[in-house]
């Protein structure tokens, strides 16, 4: 009896190469490009120079957007994560971030005069010639941060956690410091003229 023969393999190398070929032959105009929705949060366009004055952006989740140049005076910040955040230059004058999360953030040059930030975290925080004059920082952690030519005139900095902070050539004027721990801190350069707590002797 005659066995049938046996169907010949198609060959691997063949079956990729066809597969290749018939990817290839796909219309390019199926490939849609990828649309990027901007981020609005109650009418704040979360997008550099930003005009957002009295936002209310309280529990946002703004960890690592770019807020360069923003607009925040009198923002309701309460509880928001700006945890790597770009906030270079940006106004939050007045603003409130009470309990905020701002490790790490970038902020050189941006303004927080008379801002809120009673509990807020800028540990790590690039803080350079920033200006926190008449802030409210009570029981916030500044930890590690660096914050070289920055203001703190008339800031309320008692309780704070400001280990290893880098306060150099700052502004310190009638600033309290009372109740906060400053472990390795330095201080270099600094003006203390009026300031309850600070150092004696730097």
């Amino acid at each position: 009896m005659r066995l049938p023969a046996r169907p010949a393999r198609f060959p691997r190398h063949a079956a990729f190469m066809l597969g290749a070929a018939v990817a290839l032959a796909a219309p390019a105009a199926q490939a849609q490009p990828k649309t990027i929705t901007p981020l609005v949060i109650n009418g704040c366009g979360i997008w550099p120079h930003a005009r957002c004055a009295g936002a209310d952006l309280r529990h946002a989740d703004l960890s690592g957007q770019n807020l360069a140049g923003a607009d925040l005076r009198g923002a309701r910040l309460a509880r928001a994560d700006l945890r790597g955040t770009n906030l270079a230059g940006a106004n939050l004058d007045g603003a409130d971030l009470t309990g905020a999360r701002l490790n790490k953030v970038n902020a050189p040059a941006a303004t927080f005069r008379n801002a809120r930030l009673v509990g807020a975290d800028l540990e790590f925080g690039r803080i350079m010639r920033a200006d926190f004059s008449g802030a409210d920082l009570t029981a916030a952690s500044l930890e590690a941060a660096r914050a070289q030519f920055a203001w703190f005139a008339g800031a309320k900095l008692a309780d704070a956690n400001l280990q290893e902070t880098k306060f150099v050539t700052v502004n310190l004027r009638n600033a309290t410091l009372e109740g906060s721990l400053i472990r390795y801190t330095i201080f270099p350069d600094s003006a203390f003229e009026g300031c309850r707590g600070c150092p004696t002797d730097w």
